[in-house]
């Protein structure tokens, strides 16, 4: 890692304890101040932009094909891509044609001189990146980013595209695919393309953090916009309502319907190295990460090794030869457990509850791409502390070097999306969608 890489990833991590408040020194105070400043100004430029959309100086440009935005408010894991799975399934599964719109956050583009010298000689733009065109997947997550291709991997029938410029790809899918819906992944920003539907995600381990916008918060516009949703996705319950948050949002947007859903581990899926882009096997994941200190973790006092699975949502049996895990296999297991994400406490928390025993962690910044010596310092950490086997996310497993040899068993934990209340909302939400023409009656 150079020299500027190891400073900026140092100031990451020293902004992200200075936005959550772990540090109380003089030169926090004076940062966080300079951070306020900068969200007054990011503020202002987030209602400017809104507001010349409202007033048509700025215009959305429509493609006459259903359009579905599903993002947040916040920056950060809100567990967005689970949600996006099950939506576009649902809609797989009821007959549309769906494309899945990504602008490939921290994938690799191809460099200025490529698109400049196509535009050069087809006078129009380089077309986006195809991920997946429904039956193969063709692209890695380096060059789709970990989201895209996850998706990619566990769509059969959804096409998968990366661009920026989402109305540009939103056209290809219906030229080239004959695409009748579009579902924009993290879109709720992205205003020149309007969706039918809205969906809005709220953490409610954390919903708007400490209440500030960008860059001393993680609000990307201020709460008060949960009015343009259509529906508010809360996501990461325990399965106990939160009333105070409820009214919230209803103070916001009165009329919206309210979806509560968790995120159920699967199995675990073993890690024998990334699988050919151009078959489609049982789902595989993939990871990301940049590294703090490995921290050896005795496990919590009075932990029960024998923690019974979670309720709510249907396992997948292990099949012979697969690779696949039941959760049952983390009980009483020493494993080493790390992870690339926003949010690796709600992943720890996961392995604690299913009866691991963890021994040591490794945090890493959110889609940070792993190198052999960064695991080279992880199975190091292992070994010393007798970890029987290493697990992470199925986000970081995509990031893992394709030919690297592990000396260890490495499995990662496959979640699903469990809608616990609200199911019958999330039902209309796609009848909309699919049967547009007819009245959707609610379940009752």
């Amino acid at each position: 890692m150079s020299w500027w890489k190891r400073k900026f990833n140092a100031l990451e991590l020293y902004t992200i304890d200075v936005i959550l408040g772990r540090r109380a020194d003089t030169g926090a105070a004076v940062y966080g101040a300079f951070l306020q400043a900068l969200s007054w100004l990011f503020n202002g430029i987030a209602q400017l932009r809104l507001w010349l959309y409202r007033h048509r100086i700025l215009h959305d440009q429509p493609l006459g094909c259903l359009v579905v935005v599903v993002g947040n408010l916040t920056v950060g894991g809100t567990g967005k891509t689970p949600v996006v799975e099950k939506f576009a399934r649902a809609l797989r599964d009821r007959g549309r044609k769906v494309a899945i719109l990504s602008r490939g956050y921290k994938s690799k583009s191809a460099p200025f001189w490529k698109k400049w010298w196509y535009a050069l000689n087809h006078a129009e733009e380089p077309p986006p990146r195809i991920v997946s065109d429904g039956t193969r997947v063709l692209l890695d997550s380096e060059q789709a980013g970990d989201e895209p291709y996850m998706l990619a991997r566990n769509l059969p029938g959804v096409i998968v595209l990366v661009d920026k410029n989402r109305v540009k790809s939103g056209a290809y899918a219906i030229k080239k695919f004959g695409c009748d819906t579009l579902v924009l992944d993290d879109g709720f920003q992205y205003l020149p393309l309007k969706g039918r539907l809205n969906l809005l995600l709220v953490d409610k381990t954390n919903p708007f953090g400490n209440g500030h916008l960008l860059p001393r918060g993680i609000l990307r516009e201020p709460i008060k916009h949960l009015r343009r949703a259509s529906y508010v996705f809360l996501t990461k319950s325990n399965g106990h309502r939160d009333e105070e948050l409820e009214r919230l949002i209803k103070q916001h947007n009165p009329d919206v319907d309210i979806i509560e859903c968790a995120h159920r581990p699967q199995y675990l899926q073993r890690w024998h190295g990334r699988l050919a882009h151009d078959a489609r096997p049982d789902p595989v994941g993939a990871p990301n990460a940049v590294p703090s200190t490995i921290a050896a973790a005795a496990p919590v006092h009075g932990q029960d090794a024998r923690a019974t699975e979670f309720t709510g949502g249907t396992p997948v049996p292990p099949k012979p030869g697969s690779g696949r895990e039941p959760l049952s296999f983390l009980k009483g297991r020493r494993v080493l457990a790390f992870s690339g994400i926003a949010t690796p406490e709600s992943f720890e928390k996961f392995l604690r509850d299913l009866g691991a025993l963890i021994v040591a962690r490794e945090r890493f910044l959110d889609h940070y791409r792993y190198t052999d010596e960064d695991f080279g310092a992880l199975f190091a950490a292992a070994k010393e502390n007798k970890a029987e086997c290493l697990v992470t996310t199925e986000k970081d497993a995509v990031r893992i070097p394709e030919n690297y040899v592990c000396p260890l068993p490495l499995y990662y934990l496959r979640l699903e999306i469990d809608i616990i209340r609200g199911a019958a909302d999330f039902d209309e939400a796609v009848g909309r969608i699919c049967f547009p023409q007819t009245e959707v009656r609610r379940l009752v």
